[in-house]
């Protein structure tokens, strides 16, 4: 799953953060699990998540003594409104440099 079409307009590293999590949004992830779903290195990672922390789109808790990384719930969308194909706009917005 994918995170809201009004949060897709970031920097690639943050989206990419955003849709982790949103797949996994009852569990959370922790930085490890994050770093491998990603695919980026720790700092570029840090920097990321600290965007997202600054921007409210994220929470950090600790839970049976790991930190797991939830997305705010308004990022995540509704099971109903997801679209299985990208509209042709989705796709063009997606194009759009930042």
């Amino acid at each position: 799953m994918k995170a809201k079409r009004e949060y897709r307009r970031r920097p690639d590293i943050e989206v990419r953060v955003l849709d982790a999590l949103v797949d996994r949004s009852e569990d959370g992830m922790t930085v490890f699990e994050l770093r491998s779903h990603v695919e980026a290195g720790i700092d570029e990672l840090e920097d990321a998540l600290a965007n997202l922390k600054r921007d409210g789109l994220i929470e950090a808790g600790m839970e049976s003594g790991r930190t797991l990384i939830r997305p705010d719930e308004r990022v995540v969308p509704d099971p109903e409104e997801i679209d299985e194909e990208p509209s042709f706009v989705d796709k063009l917005i997606e194009r759009l440099p930042l």
